[in-house]
């Protein structure tokens, strides 16, 4: 009761003291057209109308002809020509608190867990924020343990660092992310389910994260039935949470589960709005929001911590050259390569070494981790040219000394890649793992080299 007494109290302190109201003069489709209120609203801005069956609040997402153009969070049943609207807030903003940890919101900031209302904090974070500057950014930091050996080893992971987790549907991106939210030694987790099935989201907070993972994650859910502007927004809230515990000093992990999704939330709305299609049906905006909010994630300026940024991009047909794929690619700073192949083997999870790159390696590891790294890469790609032929029987022990080492090696390297989901896997354990696989020394590093990001 206190909690609901202190928000309320703080929402009318911050209730505008003059109101300015509109009409509805057209709809079509999720378009809203607006008149009579020229100089009160810009892009971004919301507003709410006053229909029969409920206040529905929307989003200016443009102008034409002196009417602005605005989409709903919502359905528009009892929404009809004549309908009031009110200007609502320049900027949307959030007030997160400490408390939020262990909830789940949705994509305006609203409790959806069944726990109670939301404290409401001191300082407002603006939902659609700008990156920092980039001359006031920190370098990545040291390594951050997500708990996965294929990870933890082949495609190391810096503090502040943004990966990418490319897939088609089915491969397992979403268990992936669950893994390393329970495993991760991140002191906070933030994770934005995007557009996704909505059965899935108790699945993912009882059987993947657990008690103890979910009591030190925010989850943010929009599903795949919501409107698109909520699905953007989600993305968007996601973002703004994760920054909040990176303003008080702490290391954030920030899954989202999928950029793709919000690209298409992007898509819709663009297209709504009468902005021509580019490519493969995506509108430049689409192009242009992107690293506006990869670009959010990373590390902070200095007294901050920083957000570690790991985000599913769902590739349609499994073409990892499509539009979204290919522009995501280029703004984050390493990807990771879910093979169908591989997962239709039993192998999970399901990625692909040598097609997975990331760009703080080789810098970030002692000589004696890059040598292990090194000779498993090598081993892997011989075996990988050399799979037809030793398939079908056509290659003859003997021939080549290291095709031979290869062939010898494979087993023990697939079953290291293998893990189960509940079986966490420690930074420097998955080296030495390794090591025993080759059949070589490892002697773990006394002090952590510092990371050069190249």
């Amino acid at each position: 009761m206190t909690v609901l007494i202190n928000n309320i109290l703080a929402d009318l302190e911050r209730l505008p003291e003059v109101k300015t109201f509109g009409r509805v003069v057209a709809i079509q489709g999720m378009l809203v057209e607006i008149a009579g209120v020229q100089g009160a609203l810009s892009i971004g801005d919301l507003c709410h109308l006053e229909g029969r069956k409920r206040r529905l609040t929307c989003e200016v997402i443009g102008f034409r002809d002196g009417r602005a153009l605005v989409m709903p969070f919502g359905p528009l049943d009892g929404v009809g020509l004549g309908c009031r609207a009110e200007v609502g807030a320049r900027e949307p903003v959030i007030y997160p608190d400490p408390s939020w940890l262990g909830r789940v919101i949705n994509g305006l900031g609203q409790p959806i867990d069944g726990k109670g209302p939301l404290s409401s904090g001191v300082k407002a974070y603006p939902v659609r924020n700008q990156p920092p500057p980039a001359h006031t950014r920190k370098r990545v930091g040291g390594k951050i343990d997500l708990g996965v050996r294929a990870m933890n080893a082949f495609l190391t992971c810096c503090r502040g660092q943004r990966m990418g987790i490319f897939a088609g549907s089915g491969i397992g991106k979403s268990t992936l992310l669950s893994m390393m939210a329970r495993h991760t030694d991140a002191e906070v987790n933030v994770i934005g389910l995007i557009g996704e099935r909505g059965r899935e989201a108790r699945e993912f907070i009882e059987d993947d994260l657990g008690p103890e993972g979910m009591a030190r994650s925010i989850l943010v859910v929009a599903t795949s039935d919501e409107p698109p502007l909520v699905r953007r927004q989600a993305a968007y809230m996601t973002m703004a949470v994760a920054e909040y515990f990176r303003d008080r000093n702490k290391e954030v992990l920030c899954l989202m589960d999928s950029v793709t999704r919000f690209a298409m939330a992007q898509r819709e709305i663009s297209l709504s709005a009468g902005e021509p299609p580019a490519s493969k049906g995506y509108t430049p905006t689409v192009f242009a929001e992107l690293p506006q909010l990869l670009e959010r994630a990373g590390p902070g300026a200095e007294g901050q911590g920083s957000i570690t940024g790991l985000f599913t991009v769902l590739v349609e047909g499994d073409d990892h050259n499509e539009p979204v794929a290919d522009a995501v690619r280029g703004i984050l700073d390493g990807h990771i390569v879910l093979d169908r192949t591989i997962a239709e083997r039993g192998r999970f999870p399901a990625i692909n070494i040598l097609r997975s790159v990331s760009r703080t390696m080789p810098d970030c590891n002692t000589r004696e981790q890059n040598a292990l790294i090194d000779r498993a890469r090598r081993l892997m790609a011989v075996h990988e040219d050399m799979s037809e032929l030793i398939r079908l029987g056509a290659y003859r022990k003997g021939s080549d000394p290291l095709v031979d080492e290869a062939i010898y090696f494979n087993p023990g390297i697939e079953a290291y890649l293998s893990q189960e989901k509940d079986d966490p896997a420690s930074l420097e354990g998955c080296y030495r793992a390794l090591a025993e696989v080759l059949e070589m020394e490892y002697v773990p590093a006394a002090v952590p080299p510092t990371t050069v990001e190249r």
